[in-house]
């Protein structure tokens, strides 16, 4: 995985900077509840997108592991802690909303069920989990004739995304979280040509990394022998899910048996 404390400095300009930033945090106001006093910020980075979402009478929280990130989310934000995602140090049922940015599709399935736990425990009732899904499902589906390639490739070749929305909804419906509603933003900046896909493809997706050498090494050949080298495809458009915390005793019993099983998967 990334470095994101090395990453830090240049984490921005290098991911569509305050455009993709701005076009993320409209969405997110979409969902957000406009009296929120209280929301968190879960994995916030560098804290561009939820210093968009201040707002008088509203605390911003941002939680991160990177020190690095949170050095550049300090003066943006009204706080931030160190923490994970799993653990959040926040007290449980003070959030009226949890924000989840560019997180899920990175960890594995039982991070993500853990981490959906933590936001429904720390949610009020009524309260809001926020969440990018099919984040990667997005890149690989442009409408174009790179999107054609890699949707197909990634179909036969890479395991199920552990961000996408059914598999999200499942998990959010067992921490007691109801779906609410979508919202969509353009990812200003993330269009890649052919080539710089051809070179994701053969060093950094890990998916590829995993599949058939010869497989790959096709893609990339098909990948080549596209047209316009140089221009870059369509911008993706990434989804965001809302999914609002319901008060009943099955809440409370989901919440406590998620976390005995990250209790005992940290024992063995």
């Amino acid at each position: 995985m990334l470095d994101y404390d090395l990453e830090a400095a240049r984490y921005d300009e290098t991911r569509g900077g305050l455009e993709r930033a701005e076009a993320a945090a409209a969405a997110l106001s979409e969902l957000v509840p406009a009296d929120a006093a209280v929301l968190v910020d879960v994995a916030c980075g560098t804290g561009i997108v939820s210093e968009l979402l201040k707002r008088p009478g509203r605390m911003v929280i941002g939680v991160d592991y990177s020190a690095g990130m949170l050095a550049l989310a300090r003066p943006r934000l009204n706080a931030v802690a160190r923490g994970d995602a799993t653990r959040l140090p926040i007290a449980a049922g003070v959030a009226d909303a949890v924000t989840f940015m560019w997180l899920l599709h990175l960890v594995d399935a039982p991070v993500v069920e853990a981490a959906i736990g933590e936001a429904a425990r720390v949610l009020r009732p009524g309260g809001v989990l926020v969440t990018s899904v099919d984040k990667n499902s997005a890149a690989f589906s442009t409408a174009s004739d790179v999107g054609a390639l890699l949707q197909a490739a990634r179909r036969d070749l890479a395991p199920e995304p552990t961000d996408s929305f059914e598999l999200v909804r499942a998990i959010a419906a067992e921490a007691g979280l109801e779906f609410a509603a979508t919202a969509g933003y353009v990812g200003h900046g993330q269009g890649r040509t052919p080539q710089a896909w051809a070179h994701a493809v053969r060093e950094r997706l890990s998916w590829s990394r995993n599949a058939d050498p010869e497989a790959i090494a096709e893609l990339c050949r098909q990948l080549a022998a596209l047209p316009d080298q140089d221009v870059e495809r369509p911008d993706p458009v990434y989804t965001l899910a809302a999914f609002r915390r319901r008060a009943s005793s099955s809440t409370v019993e989901g919440v406590r048996r998620r976390a005995q099983r990250v209790r005992a998967d940290d024992c063995g």
